[in-house]
């Protein structure tokens, strides 16, 4: 595998940031190579790049507008060159996924779920978009609040989690139109915000931003629908200062489930049960700055990149592989309001 990996961060834009960023980690020497500004974009806070990895599709936002831009990247340097961005008044989206020839978003704000078909040339099409209703118990639930909107492994479903209902809920895509499958409610005031999904396909781990637990899910391929497992707090149990978690991923041997919080400043490692898939704490220690908005792993998994929104700065963490452990090291560059992180593959 090559030692040296290219990395995107996107940001806000509310005070010196630029947009989009890029970065390279060197996996030899261990080192995370100054950013430099990839594409001037307003607040391209979430980043998703497509399956062949020469596409890159980012949140963007102009005034009142807010929407979605495509980039082509240059294999060899990682170059961004815009290709086009569509862009609907109102406030733009907080996370998107691609597959194949569609484009979905979420929009936190508006809480409704965008599809963008994605034309021959690669450029992203106007969008459909269907609004979520409801609300829930939390202050922060007086209306619907999408925060993630992706594809599930097979490919089969659009999964939704919406921190202002509670729900977790499952789509068809046919035709470009997205069609109810399935509801989950999980506890009332949790609030979903992000799931992954464990490489064997059959459990996923919500996370929950206004509870900061990981619910374990057994996921049925056969009809979308979701059933809860097991919750668990990614914060100690004695923190009572307020915390909004963040990010969550997994290893690609399903071994170790990493979730971020904001507020504690921290990010919690869990081992995977191999026969149940339900997990267990096995540390949880500091993101190495303030507001780990997300972080990502290296594609060789050997490393770990938080992103620190408040206090702007970018941090490499070294993985043990066989405990799941994460060791700071002393590599950290300034990206000012990240919040996203990804890597080509």
């Amino acid at each position: 595998m090559a030692a040296k990996f290219i990395g995107y961060a996107g940001t806000y834009t509310r005070k010196t940031s630029e947009g989009i960023y890029q970065f390279v980690l060197d996996t030899e020497k261990e080192t995370l190579q100054k950013a430099e500004v990839a594409a001037k974009v307003g607040s391209p806070t979430y980043l998703t790049i497509s399956e062949d990895n020469k596409h890159l599709y980012s949140v963007a936002q102009d005034g009142d507008m807010g929407g979605v831009h495509a980039y082509e990247i240059t294999q060899e340097t990682g170059e961004l060159k815009q290709i086009n961005g569509q862009l609907v008044e109102g406030a733009p989206p907080c996370h998107l996924d691609v597959k194949k020839d569609v484009l979905v978003t979420g929009n936190y704000h508006k809480g409704e779920i965008g599809v963008h078909k994605i034309g021959s040339s690669y450029e992203v099409e106007q969008g459909s978009f269907v609004k979520h209703e409801g609300s829930g118990p939390h202050e922060r639930q007086e209306k619907p609040h999408v925060h993630y909107t992706g594809y599930t492994p097979d490919g089969n479903y659009v999964v939704v989690a919406d921190l202002g209902t509670d729900k977790l809920v499952t789509y068809k895509l046919e035709n470009g139109v997205l069609e109810h499958v399935s509801t989950l409610n999980v506890k009332a005031g949790s609030g979903p915000r992000h799931i992954t999904f464990h490489p064997n396909g059959k459990t996923a781990y919500l996370f929950t931003e206004l509870s900061s637990e990981v619910v374990v899910l057994d996921y049925d391929t056969s009809t979308g629908s979701f059933t809860e497992k097991q919750y668990i707090k990614a914060i100690p149990v004695d923190f009572n200062e307020t915390n909004d978690a963040s990010a969550i991923h997994i290893t690609s041997d399903g071994k170790f489930v990493y979730a971020g919080n904001r507020g504690h400043n921290s990010i919690a490692v869990f081992a995977v049960q191999e026969e149940t898939d339900e997990l267990s704490l096995v540390e949880i220690i500091p993101s190495g700055g303030e507001w780990p908005r997300d972080f990502v792993l290296d594609p060789s998994e050997k490393f770990l990149v938080a992103s620190n929104q408040h206090s702007g700065n970018v941090v490499l963490f070294k993985r043990d592989e066989a405990t799941g452990k994460l060791t700071q090291t002393d590599q950290v560059i300034e990206v000012p309001e990240v919040v996203c992180v990804k890597f080509l593959g």
